[in-house]
């Protein structure tokens, strides 16, 4: 009787027989469309967030004439702040839920395809490690962030309809309401912010992630944090320096893409560095490489692994 471990190099070598018939561009469609199948919460967490929020939203709307009419009393940059508001916490309500969902996400891609055995039959398909991870790669790394930001700015613009309407009927003027929350720039300021930050800077963290996905035997996110805060402990015990958390800080926390304005919580603070001086930026590249690294190893860690 054939082992599963034989069973698998049976099916690999056939495999990469019939991969040969299939373009890549093609393989990683098909394979997004099997995450898309699998993991539903990628778009239905965002949706979810966004449907209670616009619960809260619709019950507000009762005090928005009265709201608008005491904010034209007021400067423009206090307009600009008590206006955007609710636009700016939506934004970011989906902003941190596209950041759990990632995280959930990389550390079950490649681990729970071995716990449920279900790696046997995607390891029987003509599609070699390599495009496997490199599709898992982009749900994080780029489709996430897309279906966030167009759930975020079909959002943002059901806002401004149903405010619109509010006001009209109640004899106030939407024109103010349009004027300090402009759909095309607050679009922008969502793509380039997740796509840019959410999803390439992030892009080492999501790497990692994927690559302990696919050594872990137990606990995937335990063994995910608990290597950085062994090192930066033995740092600091060793030598008495933290180099490596002030590192992970800078990259992590102290982002290219975003600076706090001096008038408080408004879009613009999620507005990015100007793309030259982002795709320049020596971060996103080192980042990069190092987030090859972890793909290359989660590719081959999936290739050497077995079952649990």
């Amino acid at each position: 009787m054939n082992t599963p471990s034989n069973v698998m190099a049976e099916s690999q070598s056939r495999s990469e027989a019939l991969a040969l018939d299939i373009s890549p561009a093609r393989q990683v469609y098909w394979l997004v469309q099997r995450e898309l199948w699998e993991n539903r919460s990628i778009y239905l967490a965002p949706l979810a967030v966004a449907a209670v929020f616009m619960v809260g939203f619709l019950v507000a709307l009762i005090g928005l004439p009265a709201r608008m009419r005491a904010a034209a009393a007021l400067g423009p940059m206090q307009q600009h702040e008590a206006i955007g508001q609710p636009y700016v916490i939506v934004a970011l309500m989906l902003m941190v839920i596209e950041f759990l969902v990632a995280v959930y996400y990389c550390l079950e891609a490649l681990y729970g395809e071995r716990r449920d055995r279900s790696i046997l039959f995607w390891k029987s398909l003509p599609v070699s490690d390599v495009t496997t991870v490199l599709s898992k790669a982009s749900i994080p790394m780029l489709v996430l962030p897309l279906v966030t930001v167009a759930v975020t700015v079909a959002t943002q613009f059901l806002m401004l309809v149903v405010s619109s309407a509010v006001l009209a009927g109640s004899g106030v003027s939407p024109a103010m309401l349009w004027t300090h929350v402009p759909l095309f720039q607050t679009s922008l300021i969502n793509f380039v912010h997740l796509v840019g930050f959410h999803g390439l800077w992030y892009a080492p963290l999501y790497g990692w992630l994927l690559m302990v996905s696919a050594w872990a035997k137990r606990a995937p996110f335990l063994w995910a944090t608990l290597p950085p805060l062994a090192i930066g402990a033995v740092e600091k015990i060793a030598f008495n320096t933290s180099y490596f958390a002030a590192m992970v800080q800078s990259h992590f926390l102290g982002s290219p893409g975003s600076v706090t304005p001096a008038g408080g919580m408004t879009m613009e603070m999620l507005a990015p560095l100007p793309l030259g001086q982002f795709v320049l930026s020596p971060g996103l590249w080192i980042g990069l490489a190092v987030t090859a690294v972890f793909l290359f190893a989660a590719a081959r860690l999936r290739r050497l692994r077995g079952l649990i």
